[in-house]
């Protein structure tokens, strides 16, 4: 049977304690709480992975939470809810786009406030959205462009005008 030798538990047990400290740090320096306030809905035909607790954000500050998102079952979009923050009232022309956050970053509801003076209500819906456009989708438009502008039926490039 082997002994420990007391500083040896000792020190494990300060390791330990300062991971603990590490953690908590990090926890409340990365602001990972839900934003509370009030609940808005918007509907999408495509979410891209958007998933419960994701940011929602004007002008890349954080505003809102992602609470939940469910199926409707007649239109088969799908239906996200949003908790946005009591201090930010939303027009109710305000547009909701789900974009990524850099190429391999996660997904965020981006709003892009309006003009009108009416705002949307608690327990209101954004009526504007524009839905998850992956890269895969990107790369098929551009394929398509291009392989349609040799048919006449796209856009052309622009010519230089010869020299004189």
């Amino acid at each position: 049977m082997t002994r420990r030798n007391p500083i040896e538990t000792v020190l494990g047990a300060v390791v330990l304690v300062i991971a603990a400290m590490f953690l908590a740090f990090a926890y409340s320096a990365a602001d990972l709480r839900a934003v509370t306030g009030y609940d808005v809905t918007a509907t999408f035909l495509k979410v891209g992975g958007l998933e419960r607790g994701s940011d929602v954000r004007i002008s890349g500050i954080n505003v809102g939470t992602v609470t939940g998102q469910h199926l409707d079952p007649q239109t088969f979009e799908a239906k996200v809810t949003m908790s946005i923050s009591s201090d930010v009232k939303l027009p109710a022309d305000t547009t909701a786009a789900i974009v990524s956050d850099g190429l391999l970053g996660g997904k965020y509801i981006n709003l892009v406030p309006g003009q009108a003076a009416e705002r949307i209500a608690a327990g209101g819906s954004i009526a504007r959205t524009r839905d998850f456009q992956s890269l895969e989708d990107l790369v098929g438009e551009i394929i398509f462009l291009a392989t349609n502008s040799g048919n006449g039926g796209g856009a052309s490039a622009p010519t230089m005008p010869a020299p004189q």
